[in-house]
């Protein structure tokens, strides 16, 4: 007997992930299904394997086809093809398929879309595919992507949606309840009702249980929550984020510049700027601008050449310093052997220190006063760490070589070079965001450079002092 869905459910353990693993998400028993099913040309197996998964999952099976199978399966969806799947395609894999779409039949997908979705879609296409796309598109909805692409990218205006609802001020409870009843344009998912005055400026919101538990009598302005958080067309999507986090909002207003309600942005939308904005931060401390799992093998080797040509600058300048101290590690071999271990475990310590200082400045923790207790910690941390990691890689050191000086002197560069890395890992992330550079892309590269720096020129200086 085949094992069914709830069959499965009910023999899922607490224990086991295996189980949860066969029920949620794309398995690859289903991928090699499609994959078999495309290749064999049954149109309709293909379309009973796809039918039922959520759009998040069906997002990931095409993600897991290859190009041909990709197209195929696009093809064979045709007209069923769900645009609830477009906004969760890797940008790389959905520039694919959406060639695949055309214009037509890609306007006809996007106006099925909740705004926000639809603009995050149109927004990364080509400006002469947009064209062709806004041609085929009703005029009202033209007219939505099109202001949209006015506010500037990862703003509040790109990111809220136009579907909400809006009651007036006047109305009482009874009223409002009708209106939705009777209403066929209402957005298939919201949180709050949002009350505006005769100019449509915001002025309170009604979340949907005190709707539930208020009677038909009662006006609006009597329930509604005054507190809004409204949030400009213009403010950065990682304000947005922060505000959200910090007030745990459900969903937020977004107002023009002259006060007039725009839109909204509701929580789900937020769990996507988070996931983007720490997938960037990530990226950007490897020296990548985005993630290229799916792109072409050129498109990747050329997009992370310049970081590799950083790093060969920093190289070089680490080589130069080595340099100035030949004559010395030529007289005492045991120095070449060693010094790596110096500069490694600073560039560890900073890393370590720099990760923690991006995320805090990304969070917005820090203020003048936690700036100076994180400095402080993080030099006692660099101090202790050092003192420990001295003791250690001298004791290694004298073991090894057998000579106590240089134990000592690659115990004293520890010291040293941990305590510049801790120091330098929290510096250097401040002094780019204060220089409005990027931390998160540029910290690694600076840090790199001092910690490799000052590591060989503190073991090869005291060396060159003390052993010669």
């Amino acid at each position: 007997m085949t094992e069914t869905h709830k069959d499965r459910e009910a023999t899922a353990t607490p224990e086991g992930t295996a189980e949860t693993e066969d029920v949620f998400g794309v398995t690859d028993e289903l991928v090699s299904a499609v994959e078999e099913a495309l290749e064999a040309g049954w149109p309709a197996e293909v379309g009973k394997l796809v039918s039922e998964l959520h759009a998040a999952d069906k997002a990931d099976l095409v993600e897991s086809l290859g190009h041909d199978e990709r197209s195929r399966l696009v093809d064979i969806l045709g007209s069923g093809f769900d645009p609830e799947v477009l906004p969760h395609l890797d940008a790389a894999v959905r520039e694919e398929v959406l060639d695949q779409l055309g214009p037509e039949r890609l306007a006809r997908l996007l106006s099925a879309l909740d705004s926000d979705d639809a603009v995050d879609v149109f927004e990364d296409l080509e400006t002469a595919f947009q064209h062709r796309i806004l041609a085929a598109l009703p005029l009202a909805y033209r007219h939505v992507l099109q202001e949209s692409l006015t506010f500037p990218e990862d703003s509040a205006g790109r990111l809220m949606q136009r579907e909400m609802v809006v009651i007036p001020s006047a109305w009482t409870l009874g009223e409002t309840i009708d209106y939705m009843r009777a209403a066929d344009d209402l957005p298939d998912d919201f949180y709050d009702l949002y009350v505006v005055d005769p100019k449509h400026h915001p002025i309170g919101k009604i979340p949907l249980s005190r709707v539930l538990r208020t009677r038909r009598p009662v006006r609006l302005t009597e329930i509604m929550e005054t507190d809004l958080k409204a949030m400009p067309v213009t403010l950065d999507q990682e304000e947005v984020a922060h505000m959200f986090r910090q007030y745990g909002l459900v969903s937020a207003p977004v107002v023009d510049d002259s006060g007039r309600l725009a839109g909204v942005i509701t929580v789900d939308d937020v769990v996507h700027i988070i996931e983007e904005e720490a997938e960037e931060d990530a990226l950007k401390l490897a020296g990548l601008a985005e993630t290229d799992l799916y792109s072409a093998m050129l498109d990747t080797a050329r997009a992370r050449f310049p970081w590799l040509l950083v790093n060969l600058a920093t190289a070089i300048l680490a080589s130069i310093v080595i340099g100035l101290f030949a004559g010395t590690i030529e007289q005492i071999v045991a120095l070449a052997v060693l010094m790596p271990i110096v500069a490694s475990m600073g560039g560890n310590a900073g890393t370590q220190t720099v990760t923690v200082a991006v995320r805090a400045i990304a969070m917005k923790d820090l203020t003048e006063s936690t700036t100076r207790r994180f400095i402080s910690k993080e030099l006692f941390v660099g101090a202790a760490n050092g003192v420990l990691f001295a003791v250690l890689a001298g004791g290694i050191a004298w073991l090894w070589f057998g000579s106590p000086k240089i134990a000592a002197v690659i115990a004293a560069a520890m010291i040293v070079n941990m305590i510049v890395a801790g120091v330098c890992g929290t510096l250097i992330p401040l002094a780019l965001e204060r220089a409005k550079i990027d931390p998160a892309i540029a910290s690694s590269v600076f840090l790199t450079t001092v910690t490799d720096v000052v590591g060989f020129f503190a073991f090869l200086g005291l060396a060159a002092v003390f052993l010669l």
